[in-house]
């Protein structure tokens, strides 16, 4: 079942209407599968993505990578059409419980996906998908797609915080990894922003592109490092997050690997679009930038690695948060790969091979189970109350 954050008083925080819509009533139309069909959808879409993106990233060449590759792109992009006409017609049948998923805490950071959901099928037609489709017109989509996300996201990353202040108005010690969301949108762009860069003229389009992506870079990281503290502190002082929840403590590891890709592949075609001396700087910023960070992340993989194995000997069920699995160990991937072009150490391609490793088991995984889930309904249901964490002091 699609399960999200408590309210203050325990119970779950997806707002349910007190009556169905009419057309449920009197059986007229019924599509009750798509009322609870929410926004963290999306994250099918970029966990598929992510696996044919981080795949051709890899440094090293695997007989019959490239056109698995392929073949995942293409579900994700099957995936990504599937997706937006479900919520389209969410919000066309169900409209009450779309707006109530805006003023829910718990399922309004989840808008921050659609972006995401854009921007990782359109790099992935760049990057695997001309093979089928052919160069220009991969493109063409990566394009359209780069841009309509980027602008979903930045508006995202404002309109969600803004309703975290006016109307959601978190308690303190409430903070969620899912809060970070619509913050590490714009790290996305910023991070396959640069694929374009090189499809530009030399000049001011290019320049412009490049530091356009460098400033989301700067909006995504600045707004983490406000988020996870927080984060860390509620675990901290109010112990391990409640089971059904556990998986998406992985979401940490979405902007730090993230933005150690965006570093790498802005360095990687800085030479082309501004002067020598930035472009320099371009290169050697991903390496004392990316490594640090990259050594962060594998600290929060380790201590989030842990808290998962001890919420499932506790009894963690499947939900959609497992999803959170998926994308963020990704970008830890192209992170990695591009610290491994940058710095020639085969110790960054064997952790770059490692986690992709890590990435295809959790995606097949959530892939066979959300598949099972929906085939019973039981990720199409109502929420449900969370299980709650056990006490701390086991």
């Amino acid at each position: 079942m699609a399960i999200f954050p408590q309210t203050r008083t325990g119970r779950s925080n997806t707002v349910q209407s007190s009556t169905e819509p009419p057309a449920a009533r009197t059986g007229a139309l019924r599509l009750p599968s798509l009322r609870h069909f929410g926004p963290n959808w999306y994250a099918t879409v970029m966990g598929t993505a992510i696996v044919a993106t981080a795949g051709a990233a890899l440094p090293v060449d695997v007989p019959g990578l490239r056109a698995a590759c392929v073949a995942v792109w293409a579900l994700s992009a099957v995936l990504l059409a599937a997706v937006l006409t479900a919520r389209a017609g969410h919000w066309v049948l169900h409209r009450d419980q779309a707006r109530a998923h805006l003023m829910d805490p718990a399922v309004a950071p989840f808008h921050g996906c659609l972006s995401m959901a854009l921007l990782a099928v359109g790099a992935g037609t760049l990057v695997a998908g001309q093979d089928v489709i052919g160069h220009p017109a991969a493109v063409a989509v990566d394009a359209v797609l780069f841009t309509a996300g980027t602008v979903t996201g930045l508006a995202a990353a404002v309109a969600i915080p803004y309703l975290m202040v006016v109307h959601h108005r978190p308690a303190p010690g409430t903070a969620s990894p899912v809060w970070l969301l619509p913050l590490v949108a714009p790290m996305v762009s910023a991070a396959v922003g640069p694929l374009l860069v090189p499809e530009l003229a030399p000049g001011q389009g290019r320049e412009a592109l490049l530091l356009a992506c460098y400033a989301m870079f700067g909006l995504s990281l600045l707004a983490t490092l406000v988020v996870v503290p927080l984060v860390f502190a509620r675990l901290v002082h109010q112990g391990p997050l409640p089971l059904a929840l556990t998986p998406a403590l992985f979401l940490v590891l979405g902007p730090l690997g993230q933005s150690t890709t965006a570093v790498s592949q802005l360095a990687d075609v800085a030479p082309g679009a501004i002067a020598a001396p930035y472009a320099s700087a371009s290169g050697a910023f991903a390496v004392l930038y990316g490594v640090p960070v990259m050594g962060f992340a594998l600290l929060w993989l380790a201590l989030s690695a842990a808290l998962v194995v001890r919420a499932m000997r506790r009894g963690m069920r499947f939900t959609m948060t497992w999803w959170g699995f998926t994308f963020p160990v990704g970008t830890c991937v192209t992170g990695a790969a591009g610290l491994a072009r940058h710095t020639g150490l085969d110790a960054f391609t064997w952790l770059a091979v490692a986690l992709y490793a890590l990435l295809v088991t959790a995606w097949a995984v959530a892939g066979v189970r959300t598949l099972g889930g929906l085939l019973g309904g039981a990720l199409l249901a109502a929420p449900q109350p969370l299980r709650p964490a056990t006490v701390r002091a086991t």
